[in-house]
């Protein structure tokens, strides 16, 4: 990915995830140190925390290969000639996806299917994050330099050669570009998995709220926004160093 400042951009990628893990450890650290009721303590131990992560990263993990696999695919698919009347009626329904309240389309996909748990949580989040690896593929593709598909093709390459030598790897940046915003999106909105039983640092901040235990609050909520930078960290670290050599 092209920067108008390398050298700062290098700063921030080193800096970013130094800042986060130290602001969390002196967060935590504060919190630890202090007295701690049998609640809290059932709450804020190690084995909780390391447990609810994991829930965490898996639940975003499950979200980000859906909108992957589904987004990227779908995108290509709408910038093909004979899809391109589609794409504005695809669009809307991802953008209708991603505007409606994230916890609405939790509940509501709750109440069609009468289930709860991990993935009744994943794919209507999966649905919230879908946008922007939608949109980012299509715009990539079609800013792709007509001449250069047409020269493909005079070289004798074939529709799927050119999209997958020419068209992709012209649209990996954009491509990325969105992924990493679906990413933060993800890992946000995980924290309302909790509601149907799909776990995740949501718990401790619901745990916390109900009960009126702040440090429990507050160490879901520092944790999520902890985890959430450091996606994006290495989001831009996908960004710089696996889109093509020449658009970087």
């Amino acid at each position: 990915m092209t920067t108008t400042n390398p050298r700062a951009e290098r700063i921030r990628l080193f800096a970013q995830p130094v800042v986060v893990l130290v602001g969390l450890a002196a967060v935590l650290g504060v919190i630890a140190s202090g007295p701690l009721d049998d609640i809290e303590q059932r709450n804020i131990n190690v084995s909780t925390i390391l447990g609810l992560t994991w829930q965490h990263l898996l639940l975003s993990v499950a979200v980000t290969a859906i909108v992957v696999l589904v987004g990227v695919p779908l995108g290509v698919v709408l910038t093909r000639r004979w899809a391109r009347p589609a794409a504005p009626f695809v669009l809307v329904l991802a953008n209708i996806g991603q505007a409606a309240p994230a916890i609405g389309l939790l509940v509501l996909f709750f109440l069609v299917t009468g289930a709860t748990g991990f993935w009744i949580a994943a794919l209507p989040i999966a649905l919230y994050a879908l946008l922007p690896v939608l949109r980012n593929t299509i715009v990539g593709i079609q800013q792709v330099d007509p001449s250069l598909v047409e020269a493909g093709r005079g070289i004798g390459m074939s529709a799927s050669a050119v999209l997958r030598r020419i068209e992709l790897p012209l649209a990996v940046p954009l491509i990325l570009a969105g992924l990493r915003t679906s990413l933060v999106l993800a890992v946000g909105t995980a924290t309302l998995a909790f509601f149907v039983a799909g776990g995740g640092l949501g718990v401790l901040i619901d745990t916390g709220d109900k009960l009126g235990r702040y440090s429990v609050l507050v160490t879901g909520a520092v944790l999520a926004m902890a985890l959430a930078l450091l996606v994006d960290w290495l989001g831009a670290l996908a960004e710089r160093y696996l889109a093509p050599r020449g658009l970087r």
